[in-house]
């Protein structure tokens, strides 16, 4: 029963994460989940306020003997990326998560987990609860709206936020403390026309499905070099339109910028004549797809059957400009960083491919620690479309977080650490997106660090979280608190 997980160690984290994985929480519906913590931190006694953007802030005093310490900021953003598998039924905005155990492993039935960051919610949850803590000055800084355009961090005032200390609960590797992450910024691609064209007589439709795909975090899994379904298809499209005669009605794949796209649908027309040999490309294709990505996709599936006959057609030269132009989009990694060996700099995620009569959407999301390297990135990626047609406009940048050697409370964490567990936590940059550089924009002078227990594949339905590891570096965030330093 998913109620068990509620009696995991520690049990205040696991009671906290259970509630909110019964409150429906993608991003873009923040009232209930922000109504919930604004709840408990009344329902404690404790200073609570929301911001104009919904953001939550709870203030808890220090514990007696420790009131000279630093103000420390616990941060979590409320949100959690809605993904599921095309076989599960599941409203992301009525439904709860379905949660279970297995083994040392918190996972979701069938759709993303919210562990991201809800575990990290939890945490500073019980810290601002459990009244056998010894700490400083201690805040809460719930933000909401992370996943999509990091609206919370963005809203952020000055003011608002007290500490001197920013520790964010964001990241998904125990051991590690992030001291830096990529900037990004969205590209957005359209190809218009004004009506569709008609159907080539003696035609039959088919409709294409490639899905089974990983998927996963953009920024995170980036560089394990998984299949993007939107480039699968296009590569399959740009051989059938060129030798089969195919035609290309409609296209929808990925659903996320942040989410490498997991599954993509096509409906084309073809001779009737060709039918029969298209099958065939299909499943050549499909072996040909399992055996490029053996041993990091398990269970790609390429399947074609018949379709209702579409109304239209996109227009020859649209499908050909498109299908160019999605060819021969940069996707993947890009660069990586010299001094974090194995670490990304720059990368591109081709997200989202939607048509709909006379206009086919194009979302893609740049990364790069490099604001120079961004900048080539998405100017590149940009000269890509713009050759094919395509109308392009950039919207949603954030900064990266600019590693500080000297930062204090990396310092102390890194102490802790070595003491907790006689070896020094590796100290290194996520290419995700933090919204640490976003809060240093606001608050300059904050010391920060990012840290988390283990998860797997957040963004995707594979999404889990370790029980252990919550564990320990539960124990791991309390003897930090206790060792804050004086101001």
């Amino acid at each position: 029963m998913a109620t068990e997980i509620k009696t995991l160690n520690p049990q205040s984290v696991w009671g906290y994460f259970y509630e909110l994985t019964q409150i429906p929480r993608p991003t873009g519906q923040m009232e209930a989940v922000t109504q919930f913590i604004v709840d408990f931190g009344n329902n404690l006694g404790l200073e609570t306020k929301q911001d104009a953007v919904g953001n939550v802030i709870i203030r808890k005093p220090a514990t007696p003997g420790f009131e000279d310490r630093k103000i420390v900021t616990l941060q979590a953003h409320l949100d959690m990326v809605p993904q599921k598998n095309s076989d599960v039924s599941h409203d992301f905005l009525k439904d709860s998560v379905n949660a279970y155990i297995d083994g040392d492993w918190v996972k979701a039935r069938g759709t993303t987990l919210g562990a991201d960051n809800g575990i990290g919610v939890a945490m500073a949850m019980s810290a601002l609860a459990d009244n056998t803590l010894r700490h400083g000055p201690l805040e809460a800084l719930f933000t909401v709206d992370e996943e999509v355009g990091m609206d919370g961090a963005n809203g952020l005032k000055p003011g608002f936020v007290r500490g001197r200390i920013l520790l964010n609960c964001d990241s998904e590797e125990e051991g590690k403390l992030f001291a830096g992450c990529a900037g990004g910024a969205d590209l957005n691609v359209s190809f218009q026309y004004r009506k569709g064209a008609p159907l080539i007589e003696g035609d039959v439709a088919v409709s294409l499905f490639l899905s089974g795909l990983k998927g996963g975090h953009s920024g995170v899994d980036i560089h394990l070099g998984r299949a993007n379904a939107n480039k699968l298809m296009f590569r399959f499209l740009k051989e059938a339109v060129r030798d089969y005669g195919a035609r290309l009605a409609f296209v929808s794949g990925g659903s996320l910028r942040n989410a490498i796209p997991r599954e993509t649908k096509a409906v084309i027309t073809l001779p009737r004549d060709n039918a029969e040999t298209l099958w065939e490309l299909v499943a050549d294709y499909q072996d040909l797809y399992r055996i490029e990505y053996a041993g990091i996709e398990d269970n790609i599936n390429f399947t074609a059957e018949m379709a209702d006959t579409p109304s239209t057609l996109i227009p020859e030269e649209i499908q050909d400009d498109l299908i160019n132009s999605m060819e021969a989009c940069q996707n993947g990694v890009i660069t990586m960083l010299h001094d974090f060996p194995g670490i990304v700099e720059s990368s591109s995620n081709l997200a989202v491919v939607e048509s709909s009569e006379g206009l086919i959407e194009i979302k893609i999301l740049a990364r790069s620690s490099s604001e120079s390297r961004k900048a080539a990135l998405l100017s590149s990626l940009e000269s890509v479309f713009s050759l094919a047609g395509a109308k392009t406009e950039y919207g949603g940048a954030y900064n990266g977080w600019q590693p500080d050697a000297n930062s204090p409370i990396l310092k102390v964490m890194g102490k802790v650490y070595e003491d907790m567990y006689g070896k020094k936590p590796e100290v290194t940059v996520m290419h995700a997106g933090l919204e640490c550089g976003i809060i240093q924009g606001v608050y300059p002078d904050m010391d920060m660090v990012s840290f988390g227990p283990d998860l797997k594949h957040p963004h995707s339905p594979d999404e889990a979280v370790s029980i252990p590891s919550v564990s320990r570096v539960w124990e791991y965030l309390k003897s930090t608190l206790e060792n804050i330093p004086v101001q």
